[in-house]
């Protein structure tokens, strides 16, 4: 019998602001190569579709199914969401379909979400993060079927263990409400039992997966000469205090130090960017650092491939799917401890995300030793040979099995 599963998320690329677009991308795709239907929920009109998924889209007439974008998305929190539509000078009308408050306008997703798919005829309902768990709760419930959370990051992740206490109620309800809660790595279903009192025997941990694809061709960033003119570092990420870009420019300073020579790149934008762009001033980077902006796609894959060393320092990372993007262009890293990619990734550097002189000195030490860099980046892509999406969603959907005796 084939499953299906009624899948509510927030991002699908090619429009996504983070990692968890790329993570429901490689589920998706890999529970359709598993033999799972999926239908799947968004709020807006932008997510691309693959062969044998449906994506259906919230909207204010669902007659004539006129699609709406919606304002919200997944790192939201209220001084965020106001902040946007305020940008973006959404029209009152509009503003009163999105909701005038990030409260008002989940709640009113949940309900054109859970009017819409009345009609679909699921095994289970699946859920990604805080903002989606009502409506795969009420789904569940009028279907009468199982409901899985899956959790990607968690609010105290998102604000350094101080959270709106809104949505952390929210986030912690929709945890309860669950029959069934995935979490992406050990750190976060500890984070889940330790912190939100979840239960543990409900939660299954599933890591996050990679697709490796072909090397690309196209040339790396080269100087006029032909050959990379100076040891590049690269940061990439949402410039929040999640990632904690402050303690790169910490390191970069202290590597600059011993290595005037070295270059470092933050790629990614986000609420931080201009206190970060003055105190790489004050550090005296000035002439050493490089802030892009937001990139994707070939950029990325770019500066991937022109890094001799890529940096996750994150303060709380779920998982960090950067670390296996940056592993599968040959790239070494150096990883915060206190993250999921930690569990999984042998072939690298792993530091507490406070300790500045540490992870300075590992990142030397590649700079230095090209024969420790060279066996890093033979070594650390083994891990992409067991953590593909396919063999990730087959875990998923022999969860979904276990629920339904299907």
């Amino acid at each position: 019998m084939k499953l299906h599963t009624l899948m509510f998320g927030w991002e699908y690329p090619p429009h996504h602001t983070g990692g968890l677009g790329v993570a429901c991308q490689g589920l998706v795709r890999g529970l359709l190569k598993n033999g799972v239907h999926v239908t799947l929920v968004l709020p807006h009109n932008q997510g691309a579709t693959e062969e044998n998924m449906d994506v259906r889209f919230p909207t204010e007439e669902v007659r004539t199914i006129i699609q709406v974008q919606s304002a919200l998305q997944p790192y939201d929190n209220f001084e965020e969401y106001a902040a946007r539509l305020n940008i973006h000078n959404i029209p009152r009308e509009i503003n009163t379909l999105y909701g005038p408050d990030l409260g008002q306008a989940v709640e009113q997703f949940t309900a054109m979400s859970v009017e819409m798919t009345k009609d679909i005829h699921a095994d289970v309902v699946h859920s990604h993060d805080w903002m989606t768990f009502e409506a795969g709760a009420r789904a569940a419930r009028y279907h009468d079927k199982p409901f899985i959370a899956h959790i990607h990051a968690t609010e105290l992740d998102r604000t350094n263990f101080s959270p709106d206490p809104w949505i952390a109620e929210k986030e912690r309800k929709g945890l309860m409400a669950a029959d069934k809660v995935i979490a992406v790595s050990q750190y976060t279903k500890n984070m889940l039992t330790d912190h939100y009192g979840i239960n543990g025997d409900k939660i299954n941990v599933v890591y996050n997966g990679h697709d490796q694809k072909a090397a690309s061709t196209e040339p790396v960033i080269m100087s006029q000469t032909g050959k990379k003119k100076k040891p590049i570092v690269l940061f990439l990420g949402r410039l929040t205090i999640q990632k904690n870009p402050w303690q790169f420019l910490e390191v970069a300073k202290r590597v600059h130090d011993y290595r005037p020579d070295a270059q470092f790149i933050m790629a990614g934008d986000g609420s931080m960017l201009n206190e970060l762009v003055d105190r790489a001033c004050a550090l005296g980077l000035a002439d050493n650092i490089i802030f892009t902006g937001k990139v994707q796609g070939k950029e990325i894959e770019a500066l991937y491939r022109a890094a001799d060393c890529f940096v996750m320092p994150s303060l709380s990372e779920p998982f960090g799917l950067v670390a296996l993007e940056a592993i599968a262009h040959g790239t070494p890293v150096i990883l915060s401890k206190q993250s999921g990619a930690a569990e999984v990734v042998e072939h690298a550097y792993k530091v507490d995300y406070w300790d500045t002189d540490m992870m300075a000195d590992c990142l030397l030490t590649i700079l230095r030793e090209e024969p420790l860099a060279m066996q890093l980046q033979a070594e650390a892509p083994r891990v992409l040979q067991r953590l593909t999406w396919q063999n990730q969603a087959g875990k998923v959907s022999s969860i979904y099995r276990d629920m339904t005796q299907c």
